[in-house]
């Protein structure tokens, strides 16, 4: 008789649509079961995007019914509440690319009116600097803020935010997060030593992500923005799974090495139905003494991707020394010198990206 682990290794098969992971690791499957040549399979999804649930369904079917003595098969995959009804059968209506994420408030973050991912398709872009200055810039606009570094491997939120406080704990069991900068902050730096590696298998990282989620006492936030690893990885599919994302924001530079790969990061957000909130250009331009200005990746590239595809342009950030500075000193340069020019340059992009976060996508 065929037994429920090989029902699970079989459907370690599926791959969920569009990155390299398997449903089983994701923890998709809720249900299964074999009985006398029957096989049933229930399978819940955080995402209302109905072509994802369909493939997945698809491919389940397939690779079940190539099991020996199986005679009919069964896969059914729920959508959360508050999703399109019947969006996993075939034929059934697909949903809209980048259209409002329909999740019902069942797994929204304790303690928090929006979330916000911010994402690059590479590394080296800044994508953690305009994380920490844009939480920052939210801050002294007047939003409760707060900060996730979701880069398990590479933690970088301690140190340019300057905070090393391990989070205390509430009588329930609920991390606190240490503020710094008016910011509140949850990074796994806070909880190992600086020069100890995080040396995990993605499940691990899976877990503790979906820990700093919901198991942080957030305290009543207007915003927190979620600082992703580079890529389109597990911390970026545990993210979209396990919370309503209000939108993502797209960190690149104005070369075309950045601009290739940032498609990536924007169809990634499309594909699990995730509203793109826009395209933020780092390291635009770079002043010289003279007063030149010298184009030292080009310039441009991220507002022209952004009339491509089709999304707001949020604004560029040029190459200020200050800037970098402040981050090796734990001191962001939108919270020690708002008034300067570097940091007009995040306050510019904080109130695009707050316009948008108030209109419908």
């Amino acid at each position: 008789m065929l037994s429920h682990d090989q029902i699970l290794s079989t459907l370690k098969g599926v791959k969920y649509p569009g990155f390299s992971r398997d449903i089983v690791s994701f923890g998709l499957v809720k249900e299964a079961q074999a009985d006398q040549g029957f096989v049933r399979v229930v399978m819940q999804l955080t995402s209302g995007n109905a072509e994802v649930a369909r493939q997945i369904q698809s491919d389940s079917e397939t690779l079940l019914r190539r099991l020996p003595e199986v005679q009919k098969v069964t896969v059914e995959v729920r959508l959360p509440a508050g999703a399109a009804p019947g969006p996993a059968v075939p034929g059934g209506p697909a949903a809209t690319p980048g259209a409002a994420n329909p999740w019902s408030n069942q797994n929204q973050v304790p303690g928090v009116r929006r979330v916000v991912a911010v994402a690059s398709g590479k590394g080296g872009v800044g994508k953690s600097t305009v994380s920490v200055n844009l939480a920052c810039a939210f801050h002294q606009l007047g939003l409760r803020t707060g900060l996730l570094d979701c880069d398990i491997y590479g933690p970088s939120i301690p140190l340019m935010m300057g905070c090393k406080d391990r989070p205390d704990v509430t009588d329930d069991q609920k991390l606190i997060p240490p503020e710094r900068h008016g910011v509140r902050l949850m990074s796994i730096g806070f909880l190992i030593d600086d020069d100890q590696p995080v040396i995990w298998r993605g499940p691990m990282i899976v877990k503790t992500i979906q820990q700093f989620l919901m198991q942080t006492h957030w305290d009543n936030l207007d915003i927190l923005l979620v600082d992703l690893p580079p890529g389109t990885g597990d911390a970026q599919l545990t993210l979209c799974q396990t919370v309503p994302l209000d939108g993502g924001v797209v960190v690149t530079t104005p070369q075309e090495a950045s601009l290739g790969v940032v498609r990536k990061g924007i169809a990634m957000f499309q594909k699990l139905n995730v509203p793109v909130l826009g395209i933020v250009e780092n390291m635009s331009y770079f002043t010289a003494p003279d007063g030149s200005r010298v184009e030292i990746f080009g310039h441009g590239g991220g507002a022209g991707e952004a009339r491509r595809i089709g999304v707001p342009f949020l604004g560029e950030v040029p190459l200020f020394t200050e800037i970098r500075a402040g981050g090796d000193a734990g001191a962001p340069i939108v919270a020690t010198a708002p008034n300067s020019a570097p940091a007009q340059a995040f306050f510019d992009v904080a109130r695009h990206l707050q316009t948008r976060l108030v209109q419908p996508h």
